[in-house]
């Protein structure tokens, strides 16, 4: 169960690829970059015993083909971590840049990144610390909201306090008195 071969292009114009076995990977991938609309979206193709995992952003396609039995979560998880090292790195440049513009610096990225994912225990330790962060930031927000009710509730039972505050006296005097 691994990432075998991960490649960024521009519609079909390779960026950067990296492959971690032999085989026709280059060919295959280049058959199916022609197919993937240019629109933003995620999908995974199935041949044989392969995905072909893809997300697609601003006409910049980030794909991975996996064993059948790689899990597609851990998959995207790879190319969503891809992506952002793509474009924080390239930006812009990657819109015009010439076919393997990048692959001399980027492969690189790809290997580590190919070689994390793979390892199920590296993907389960950034999955892991990524819901943390995310159950943190949960926690962090509600509380503040909350609070913030709250006060302002506090702050209009203090107002009508003082509003009633002496009317109540007087109706509690009247009474007496009655």
């Amino acid at each position: 169960m691994a990432i075998l071969f991960a490649v960024v292009a521009r519609g079909t114009t390779i960026l950067a690829k990296h492959s971690w076995c032999g085989g026709n990977f280059l060919e295959v991938t280049e058959q199916i970059l022609a197919k993937i609309p240019s629109e933003n979206n995620k999908l995974t193709y199935s041949h044989g015993s392969y995905l072909f995992h893809y997300i697609c952003h601003d006409r910049i396609i980030y794909l991975c083909i996996t064993d059948d039995d790689f899990e597609r979560s851990r998959a995207f998880t790879f190319l969503g971590e891809v992506k952002k090292r793509f474009q924080t790195t390239y930006g812009s440049r990657a819109q015009t840049a010439l076919p393997y513009a990048m692959n001399s610096e980027f492969s690189s990225t790809l290997a580590a990144q190919m070689k994390h994912h793979s390892d199920p225990r590296g993907s389960d330790r950034v999955t892991e610390t990524q819901m943390q962060v995310d159950d943190l930031k949960g926690i962090m927000i509600w509380p503040t909201q909350d609070f913030d009710t709250r006060v302002s509730e506090l702050h209009c039972f203090v107002h009508l306090f003082h509003v009633l505050s002496p009317d109540s006296v007087e109706s509690y005097t009247a009474k007496d008195e009655i």
